[in-house]
């Protein structure tokens, strides 16, 4: 009852608003036509004292020049502006967010809470643990609202995962890492299966190339590049487009047809074993997947190494 109140309320805020707008421009217009023969008045008796001024004269041209500049120029920015922002919303863009600037990362994740209410939550990343372990991390406030989720991330045991901690070139990160991160990340995920959540997971080996979450009808999108970390490349947001000409159609086929590739297994929560199944859904053989042998390695190596987990947080 609140809430139709509340949509009541801004309805009418709107209207007033529009009225009170159009009432603005009506009193503007009036005042200009009210004061045209005014002006007229002053500028011819402004113009009978400078006619014979010659420097007062050139100061106004050269002005009036530059006037003419800025706005021509201006509006020529617009134009192009306006072009590239029709092209862009043709493509299903709607949001650009470099990371780099302090307020992105609130803006992203109150606008992803908003989105996933009540939906199902498609993700692809490398380990999970910067935007699902930490309570205050994007993916985590997810999970909690939405009505499934399926991941897909980087199985820590492959060569690729070996390849994207070396070029990370940092101290701290390495495979042995990945692994402890993954581990973190299926634990939270369980205690979310646990209350009930739907949630699946699978492992790909091949290299990583995108951060992405699929939210309903929006689309977050991030590009893994070789040496650079995840938390300094800008974020996209695409719209699903009913014309389906749109970039969404394309990275949603992406994540289906990743999801339904025979070659990337789906992990077991209960047995800690990858499963790979056939073109039916019928399971045709488990491996094991050893995350407890890597969690004791690495309560090992963390006796030796102090760590520093700044930038693999980001990893997802």
């Amino acid at each position: 009852m609140h809430k139709g109140r509340l949509s009541q309320l801004q309805e009418f805020m709107t209207e007033v608003s529009a009225l009170a707008f159009h009432a603005v421009v009506v009193m503007l217009s009036a005042g200009i036509a009210w004061s045209l023969p005014n002006i007229a008045r002053q500028f011819l008796v402004f113009w009978s004292r400078v006619e014979h001024e010659k420097i007062l004269l050139l100061t106004i041209e050269v002005g009036v020049a530059i006037l003419l500049i800025v706005i021509s120029n201006y509006l020529w920015r617009a134009h192009k502006d306006r072009r590239q922002a029709v092209m862009a919303r043709g493509a299903g863009l709607v949001s650009f967010f470099p990371l780099h600037d302090p307020g992105a990362g609130k803006a992203i994740r109150e606008l992803k809470q908003q989105q996933s209410f009540g939906r199902t939550v498609l993700a692809i990343g490398v380990t999970g643990h910067g935007t699902v372990v930490d309570d205050k991390a994007e993916l985590h406030a997810l999970l909690g609202t939405c009505l499934e989720a399926k991941l897909i991330l980087l199985n820590p045991f492959s060569e690729e995962a070996a390849r994207r901690a070396q070029s990370l070139s940092h101290p701290d990160i390495s495979p042995n890492r990945f692994r402890k991160e993954l581990q973190d990340t299926i634990t939270l995920i369980k205690r979310f299966r646990a209350s009930g959540k739907v949630i699946r997971l699978k492992l790909y080996s091949d290299r990583p190339h995108l951060r992405m979450v699929i939210l309903g009808d929006y689309l977050w999108l991030q590009h893994y590049h070789t040496g650079l970390d995840i938390r300094w490349m800008p974020e996209y947001v695409f719209q699903h487009n009913l014309d389906h000409h749109g970039l969404y159609t394309l990275f949603y086929q992406y994540f289906t047809k990743r999801w339904e590739n025979q070659e990337i297994p789906e992990y077991d929560f209960q047995t800690d074993e990858l499963v790979y199944r056939g073109r039916n859904g019928g399971e045709l053989r488990r491996e094991s997947f050893g995350l407890v042998d890597s969690a004791e390695l690495m309560a090992s190596e963390a006796s030796l190494l102090e760590p520093s987990l700044a930038v693999a947080q980001s990893e997802l």
